[in-house]
C-alpha cells in the first residue's frame, strides 16, 4: 500500500492496531480517508470482500495484516481480524520433527525475524536460512533446545498424522 494512496489511512490505523481484532464504524472509517467511501460501501456487502483482485479498499486491510470478519450494515460497523495461521509439523514419536518446516513454523509462530531468531538459538542467520531452506538439519543438542523454547513460548502446532482425512 502505498503512502498517498486513498486507503493508505485505514491501512495504517489497521497497521498500528496491537490487538487482533478492531471493530470500526463506516463513518470512523470515512474520517480517516481523504475522501468519503462510496455510497455502495454503506449498503453492499460485496464492497467489503476480502479478495485482492485490484480492489484497493481490500488491499489497505489485507496487507496490514487484516481480514473483514463482520459487517454489520445495520449498525454500520465494519469489524476487522487477523486470520489465525495453524502451523501443520510432522512427529515422530510424540515430539515434532525438527525439519525445515517445523523450524520455520516456529520461528514464525514467536513473530520472529530470521536474525531475531538466530539470537533466541545462539547461532548466526546465515544458519537459521540454511535450516528453514533443508540445507541442513540441527544437530540432536539443537533440536533439544529448539524443543525447549517452543515449550517456553506455547507452541502448539497441528501434526499431520492429526489432521482430518476426507470421506469419499
Amino acid at each position: 500500500m502505498k503512502p498517498g494512496s486513498k486507503y493508505y489511512p485505514l491501512y495504517e490505523r489497521l497497521s498500528q492496531n496491537e490487538g487482533d481484532t478492531l471493530a470500526l464504524t463506516i463513518d470512523e472509517i470515512e474520517a480517516l480517508l481523504p475522501t468519503k467511501l462510496p455510497s455502495s460501501a454503506r449498503v453492499n456487502r460485496s464492497w467489503w470482500s476480502n479478495r485482492n483482485s485490484g480492489a484497493l479498499q481490500a488491499t489497505a486491510w489485507i496487507e496490514a495484516g487484516y481480514l473483514t470478519e463482520i459487517i454489520d450494515l445495520d449498525t454500520q460497523t465494519i469489524t476487522f481480524k487477523k486470520p489465525q495461521e495453524t502451523y501443520v509439523v510432522q512427529q515422530v514419536n510424540g515430539q515434532i520433527k525438527w525439519d525445515k518446516l517445523a523450524i520455520r513454523s516456529l520461528r514464525k509462530y514467536m513473530k520472529m525475524t530470521q536474525s531475531q531468531f538466530a539470537e533466541t538459538m545462539g547461532v548466526r542467520r546465515q544458519t537459521i536460512s540454511e535450516w528453514e531452506n533443508g540445507v541442513y538439519l540441527p544437530d540432536r543438542s539443537t533440536m533439544k533446545h529448539l524443543g525447549l523454547v517452543a515449550e517456553k513460548e506455547s507452541f502448539e502446532p497441528l501434526f499431520e498424522d492429526e489432521l482430518p482425512t476426507e470421506i469419499e
